[in-house]
């Protein structure tokens, strides 16, 4: 048996078996007993995410303060957006026209991943009641790769478990981007280059997944797609055709590179 759910819902997981809900009376010292299990299961996963989103996150504050941004811009954004790379796209898109509909866009296919988090999360998420908004706003890269493949003890309460690994990663990245923006606020130094701390992630994302895989096609499809985007609409407005040639490359061949995988 494994527990998930509300504090007064434990769901019996059997594998093959469809969920099964069992409503129990629990006192309140039960109540905590069973979400600090679930804290101290879920902190450990956690900390090298920490580590990574304090760096990467103080370089988005410094980032912004260097723009001329107020520190409430970044410690809201990594608060309400929460959406690392697209927080570092929204930088670019604050500091140019007003174009709501290709802002629209370029978050929909910047994000466009957290489609497919979902779907294959709709299982995990079922029966965590007024915990599931939460989770579903909060599930970025990091949060949805502990809770899909993380083997949660079977006396731990898994909807408080998946809860408190998105919070902690909430967390680090509002503590870090709020360090870089009050630190870029207090110390003044020459920050030329800093806005290349967002090509350099983006860079390490892509170095770090070619590594892991062992199929390039759709790396060097998205390669071949941006480069001749940017030949054909400059490097202003190449960067919206560039995701939706890849993205339509890859649903036309995903037959066969499905068979090639």
């Amino acid at each position: 048996m494994q527990f998930t759910g509300r504090s007064d819902v434990v769901t019996a997981i059997a594998p093959g078996r469809r969920p099964l809900s069992i409503v129990y009376d629990l006192s309140n010292w039960q109540v905590k007993f069973l979400k600090l299990k679930a804290l101290k299961a879920a902190f450990p996963p956690t900390v090298p995410i920490c580590a990574s989103f304090l760096m990467l996150g103080t370089s988005y504050g410094f980032m912004m303060s260097s723009r001329g941004f107020s520190p409430l811009y970044p410690i809201l954004m990594s608060l309400l957006i929460f959406a690392g790379s697209m927080e570092f796209v929204t930088a670019d898109l604050l500091m140019a026209s007003f174009h709501p509909i290709s802002a629209f866009f370029t978050a929909l296919v910047v994000n466009a991943r957290h489609l497919f988090y979902g779907i294959s999360m709709l299982d995990r998420y079922r029966g965590t009641g007024w915990k599931k908004p939460y989770l579903i706003f909060g599930m970025c890269d990091e949060s949805f790769s502990i809770n899909c493949s993380a083997r949660i003890p079977p006396d731990v309460d898994r909807g408080w478990f998946m809860t408190f690994v998105t919070l902690f990663n909430h967390l680090y990245w509002v503590a870090g981007a709020s360090l870089g923006a009050l630190a870029g606020h207090m110390i003044h130094f020459n920050t030329e280059g800093i806005e290349f701390v967002m090509a350099a992630m983006f860079i390490t994302i892509f170095l770090n997944q070619w590594m892991e895989s062992r199929r390039h096609s759709p790396a060097l499809i998205g390669l071949i797609a941006s480069g001749a985007c940017l030949a054909v609409f400059g490097p202003d407005r190449f960067l919206i055709p560039a995701m939706a040639l890849t993205v339509l490359i890859l649903t036309a061949a995903r037959k066969k590179l499905e068979v090639t995988e």
